[in-house]
């Protein structure tokens, strides 16, 4: 049995061997010179006009906004800098960068997204660029003129290095994939969006590779006939320049994508026996096809005046393209058979809606929240669309403490007094409770409503309940044991052998030094002779008081001699060093402590802050601020201790700059740290 290749999986392709006639050497090399010139005007038409697109892309998770680098391609289709790439590139990006091949950076914003087609228009910012030359672009193509066999070409940046190309020849002009089964149109979920319902695919073997998505398919003559989208195992798949010229037109006229949308889902009619219709495979319940009277099993003739002819599954994506073209809000007969009998309904148009809502963070709560959309209300069989979907809860934050516990996936639709009926009165609703200190909140769980409060408590800053201090002697040690002693040339010597006095310490201020045996401790003997006796001295210290000065025998160099030492308070520990935390970037300092200083081979005149912290998925974390850094200064103003870091973040949160330095050490280097915050994006989100 073969089954039908799947989009989702593709199966692995081995390509024979070609096969060339035998042909005069001089016809050959006419041949390839021709192709030679052909690939070279090609790639003049187009190749300067690549992008590689790099995005700082965000996506919600357990309860926060987390941020991550990603990058594709794309190309420049107009001398204003229109783009088109993958909405899979540039979906969910926060910030985006494109590079040409020149080298040139320049920053894009998104005109229009179109998850459906998997498309996304951007536009550079021409304002800020340099240069004064012409921007390059390229000529979109007709993909309808393709041909099993043409060669095409992929371009982008695979793997995000810089611009490529391959060659390959079209082996599919319109490739629709089924389920298992065979039965209906398969889509892809690229980050809860459907993708594919209007796509007939162009299926080709030019090697495309990760980082080639959103990169332009393109013909001998040098036009754009699709944007690669997907492949693997030696097979890639574009997206048509039909549906791309669509996308350019709309988000330029519209700066979205519109579609019509009537709700209804189709099947080829050819194993009914019939040679023309559409066979009605589902009505969404409330949609327009269903207020019009439409029912699963009717066979659809036509749309308006255009006769449906949909035998085969390559016809589908034709119909539901059909419909989209369709005018939003006007009426459209449309002729059907039920049961042997011709009728007509006439359904208005709906735009067709995106299927997830929009997602936000609510930073001091700690959760995000999705707005709910009529598809995701009914494939969840909600029972209307008011209310707003949590969609993740923050550890540690006050909605986690709530009781009754919230949960995802819970509809929130009241929060203190106020009715939610979408995302903005929620935002709305939190903002009017800003001030207090605790607020109800009802949800609807599956049939429940529930009721739950929530308790917003003062950050209060953590205080050591650490063990009274003992007395510390800043050396190391090593127990003098027989074969040591004997090896020092000291045989029978017991005690303590110095390996490190601290710089610095009172240990080093009286005068030890590393190779000083320790042999007695205000005259009492130290008899430290086998390893399980190294903490022995430690013990024997907790009898003397802090400041306290003692005086110790000691052997050196074969001589005996006599030293008092001041006992001094042990180091601070790394956990009850002072902490700070920069709240908008997201991440956690402490002040250095002794342990540092030793650990790096500092003296005490070095200053600084450890980072303790970097929350996974935060700008910090983005930028490549990594735990353990030592940080120095921002944006040029020395931090010394965490007072000071206080009050350079302080103002930086004042100022909000474009890019926020740190100078970090890192290791045995040094390092600058490039922060690029979304001022704007943070202060929504508090």
């Amino acid at each position: 049995m073969v089954r039908p290749l799947s989009l989702a999986s593709l199966a692995p392709v081995g390509l024979g061997a070609a096969v060339l006639a035998a042909a005069p050497v001089l016809a050959q090399d006419s041949a390839r010179d021709a192709l030679r010139a052909d690939l070279e005007f090609a790639k003049s038409k187009v190749y300067p006009a690549l992008v590689n697109v790099g995005v700082v892309a965000k996506m919600y998770s357990g309860g926060r906004i987390q941020r991550g680098l990603g990058a594709g391609s794309g190309v420049i289709v107009g001398p204003d800098g229109l783009v088109v790439t993958n909405y899979h590139v540039a979906g969910d990006a926060e910030r985006i960068q494109c590079t040409l091949p020149t080298g040139e950076v320049l920053e894009a914003s998104v005109v229009a997204l179109d998850p459906a087609a998997d498309l996304a228009v951007l536009r550079l910012r021409l304002d800020k660029r340099v240069k004064d030359e012409p921007l390059p672009f390229a000529t979109v193509g007709d993909s309808e003129k393709l041909r099993v066999g043409d060669i095409v070409l992929s371009m982008g940046n695979p793997l995000a290095l810089s611009s490529s190309m391959t060659q390959g020849i079209v082996s599919h002009t319109k490739r629709v994939f089924t389920d298992f089964t065979g039965t209906q149109v398969e889509q892809l979920d690229i980050g809860g969006e459907a993708t594919g319902m209007f796509t007939r695919w162009i299926q080709h073997d030019a090697l495309i590779l990760p980082g080639n998505s959103g990169g332009p398919l393109v013909n001998l003559r040098g036009e754009v006939v699709g944007i690669n989208t997907r492949g693997g195992s030696g097979v890639g798949f574009a997206t048509p320049s039909l549906l791309v010229s669509r996308a350019i037109h709309q988000a330029v006229a519209h700066g979205e994508i519109r579609r019509g949308w009537l709700g209804v889902a189709f099947l080829p009619v050819s194993k009914l026996g019939r040679d023309g219709g559409a066979l009605v495979s589902s009505v969404l319940p409330g949609s327009p096809a269903a207020q019009a009277g439409l029912r699963a099993g009717d066979v659809v003739l036509a749309i308006g005046p255009t006769a449906t002819d949909v035998r085969f599954f390559e016809q589908v994506p034709v119909l539901y393209q059909q419909i989209a073209d369709l005018p939003i809000g006007k009426a459209v007969e449309i002729r059907y058979e039920r049961d042997g009998q011709v009728a007509t309904a006439a359904p208005t148009v709906a735009k067709m809606e995106r299927f997830t809502g929009e997602e936000d963070e609510f930073r001091r709560l700690g959760i995000t929240i999705q707005g709910i959309t009529g598809p995701m209300a009914l494939s969840r069989r909600y029972p209307d669309q008011n209310g707003v979907v949590l969609t993740g809860v923050r550890p540690g934050f006050p909605v986690e403490e709530a009781r009754p516990q919230l949960q995802s996936g819970d509809v929130l639709t009241r929060v203190g007094e106020s009715a939610i009926t979408d995302l903005a009165s929620f935002r709305k609703a939190i903002a009017a409770v800003k001030d207090r200190k605790s607020f109800s909140v009802e949800v609807r769980r599956d049939r429940e409503r529930i009721l739950t409060v929530v308790e917003v408590k003062e950050d209060k800053p953590k205080t050591s309940q650490g063990e009274l201090s003992k007395p510390w002697l800043g050396v190391e040690t090593q127990v003098c044991t027989p074969k040591v002693a004997e090896a020092l040339g000291v045989p029978g010597t017991k005690g303590f052998r110095v390996t490190l006095v601290h710089e610095g310490t009172e240990a080093a201020k009286a005068g030890l030094r590393a190779g000083d045996i320790l042999t007695a401790l205000e005259g009492d003997a130290l008899d430290a002779y086998r390893p399980q006796d190294s903490a022995d001295l430690k013990r024997r210290l907790e009898d003397y008081s802090i400041g306290k000065p003692v005086e110790f025998s000691v052997l050196r160099d074969g001589r005996k001699t006599a030293l008092r030492v001041v006992l001094e308070k042990p180091p601070m520990p790394a956990g009850e060093a002072k902490m700070a935390r920069d709240k908008e970037l997201e991440y956690s300092v402490r002040d250095l402590v002794f342990e540092d200083r030793t650990k790096r081979h500092w003296g005490a005149d070095r200053t600084g802050v450890v980072v303790s912290e970097v929350t996974r998925g935060s700008f910090a974390n983005v930028a490549g601020l990594h735990t353990d850094d030592v940080l120095t200064s921002v944006n040029g103003t020395p931090v010394t201790d965490v007072a000071s870091f206080e009050k350079v973040t302080a103002t930086v949160q004042q100022e909000k700059p474009r890019v926020v330095k740190l100078f970090v050490h890192r290791g045995f280097e040094t390092h600058f740290v490039l922060v690029e915050p979304d001022w704007a994006a943070l202060s929504r989100t508090k």
